[in-house]
């Protein structure tokens, strides 16, 4: 009984730390873009938290742990029951996961998405795509998890499927105003305050192990300990990866792309925390520092306007955090925790097999789906996502909310370029 309670108390607190995250994630992603649209980003996270919320207690936690077929759960809806206290706490758990793909998959919409889309958008999405990826992979009757896919909290089933919709998002939406010129000239268009971003990036550090060391369920043998020590490593690993590499290239340690670098490697550990040993930890988030700053220049190569970077981030580096474990995982460590130990342990192409096909179908799968249904959104909304060209100039806090997150400061800069001062 103490065990128990004790497994429930640890779950409870660290869906605490995850829904702590969205601080995170208000701060970064606010930080990250132009000052006219801070409050908006603000607002628009706690709002959606709120959707996301509602949506999961109605069908999301059904279509993923509801008794049903590979493909889908059928069963749990509306869930709660005050006598089943155990459940109620797993059910929190995973809620607050939900809602984090969710916020990823906004970064698509950034700068430029009209809040009503936001609104019918989270509701879709959680609704039809992210129960869909994790039910596959995490109910014991998903297709994926019978195969024996390693995917311990969710480098797949939250941050890939996140990424995904983002990118569906990013393209339907088009670039922002100036992002690029008629030659394709890529033009910076800086975030407004890189402190914020850098606390935002240290509370989902924080944050982060609620996310892994919490998947643990409980505190029998402190492997959550373990989990976290890997979670660490990687995190500092692709940190310092990500410094060197764009110092190197730039001639300037520039401080997004190193904050980027940290948030890889905390995605690409997030598959394999449970899987690896702590060089291996390591080497996963060196990689994963090094592929965010090449896979960030690429996108804008490609002219695809990602703002806060989800496709790399989450995207690239989440591909790569479920490879891995196809290639590190070690032979004790798959056997406490499910599928076969990495090809670089003597486990051949398998379980590197099953991580691949995972990656690929729920990457497509989400994003096809995702396109879908911003599709249908566009239709609702009366055949544009996008506000105005009038409407983001002015910036969203103003357009669509009708007042700046930094009124003052916003006021007196156009006083400031009226008079000519």
């Amino acid at each position: 009984m103490e065990t128990v309670l004790m497994d429930n108390l640890w779950l409870t607190i660290s869906a605490i730390l995850v829904l702590l995250m969205q601080g995170g994630f208000i701060l970064l992603e606010a930080g990250s873009t132009r000052m006219k649209n801070a409050g908006h980003i603000a607002g628009k996270t706690i709002f959606t938290v709120g959707i996301a919320s509602l949506v999961f207690w109605a069908v999301g936690y059904g279509f993923i742990y509801g008794d049903g077929n590979p493909f889908i759960g059928m069963a749990d809806f509306f869930f709660g029951n005050y006598a089943d206290g155990v459940g109620s706490v797993d059910f929190f758990f995973q809620l607050t996961f939900a809602a984090i793909a969710l916020t990823i998959a906004f970064g698509g919409f950034a700068e430029r998405g009209k809040l009503a889309a936001y609104a019918i958008f989270a509701v879709l999405f959680s609704a039809f795509v992210y129960p869909l990826v994790a039910h596959w992979i995490w109910s014991d009757q998903g297709w994926l998890a019978n195969l024996g896919k390693q995917d311990f909290a969710g480098s797949t089933v939250v941050h890939l499927t996140g990424a995904m919709a983002a990118l569906a998002a990013t393209l339907m939406l088009k670039p922002r105003l100036g992002k690029y010129d008629k030659n394709g000239k890529v033009n910076d268009l800086f975030g407004h305050n890189q402190v914020y971003t850098a606390l935002g990036v240290l509370i989902l550090w924080v944050g982060w192990f609620g996310f892994n060391a919490g998947s643990t369920g409980g505190v029998a043998d402190a492997f959550f300990g373990y989990v976290a020590l890997n979670t660490q490593l990687a995190a500092g690993a692709g940190t310092i990866a990500a410094l060197f590499l764009v110092w190197a290239l730039n001639g300037k340690a520039d401080v997004p792309t190193t904050l980027n670098g940290t948030l890889a490697g905390l995605v690409a550990i997030t598959a394999s925390c449970a899987f690896v040993a702590p060089w291996a930890a390591v080497l996963i988030g060196v990689i994963g520092g090094l592929i965010v700053v090449v896979s960030m220049n690429m996108f804008d190569k490609l002219k695809i306007d990602d703002p806060i970077f989800a496709l790399s981030v989450h995207g690239v580096a989440g591909v790569w955090g479920t490879l891995s474990n196809g290639l590190f995982a070690t032979p004790e460590l798959a056997e406490m925790n499910g599928g076969l130990p990495g090809l670089f342990y003597g486990g051949g192409f398998e379980q590197l097999g099953v991580q691949l096909l995972s990656v690929v179908v729920c990457g497509v799968f989400a994003f096809v789906a995702s396109y879908v249904l911003l599709f249908i959104t566009k239709g609702l909304l009366g055949g544009n996502l996008r506000v105005t060209e009038e409407e983001e100039i002015l910036g969203l806090d103003m357009s669509e909310h009708g007042s700046y997150g930094y009124p003052e400061t916003v006021q007196s800069e156009k006083t400031s370029t009226q008079t000519g001062s």
